[in-house]
């Protein structure tokens, strides 16, 4: 059973729920799950012991929030190249923050990213069951993906 580290920041509520959807995801896949706030990462010890890693932000006036910027610089220290990752978040119109994520945790950070991409959710879709499922299915292909 591998471990995967869901770490996320959310403004109102969306993206945690997003977190939890797709950490259940992953837990079907057969796989061992964290979930943590960015808040609660402060050094780079908190990143030892996972195998994957997926990271979660909304999008906020076309960009990722400054709090989650933040985090990266942190989460960069720990050492992440060769490990598995996924990235997500909830917009409300626009949704470049997973990508942006995505494409440091790639080309920054060196990481095996999920053939699936980076994972954008329109707010008012993230509670109904067809955003419960898509979160899961996300979830779940990374699980895979980790092997096990």
């Amino acid at each position: 059973m591998k471990r995967v580290l869901i770490a996320y920041y959310s403004r109102t509520g969306m993206t945690e729920k997003m977190a939890e959807y797709i950490a259940e995801g992953v837990r079907f896949s057969g796989n061992a799950v964290e979930l943590k706030k960015i808040s609660d990462l402060k050094g780079e010890k908190d990143f030892e012991g996972y195998d994957g890693f997926i990271f979660g932000c909304p999008t906020y006036h076309k960009d990722m929030t400054e709090n989650f910027k933040t985090f990266l610089f942190l989460a960069q220290k720990g050492n992440l190249a060769g490990k598995a990752g996924g990235a997500f978040g909830s917009s409300t119109h626009t949704g470049e923050a997973p990508k942006l994520i995505f494409d440091t945790m790639e080309f920054v950070f060196n990481m095996k990213m999920s053939s699936l991409g980076p994972f954008d959710l329109r707010e008012k879709i993230v509670t109904s069951d067809e955003g419960m499922r898509a979160c899961q299915a996300y979830g779940r292909a990374i699980g895979k993906e980790l092997g096990s």
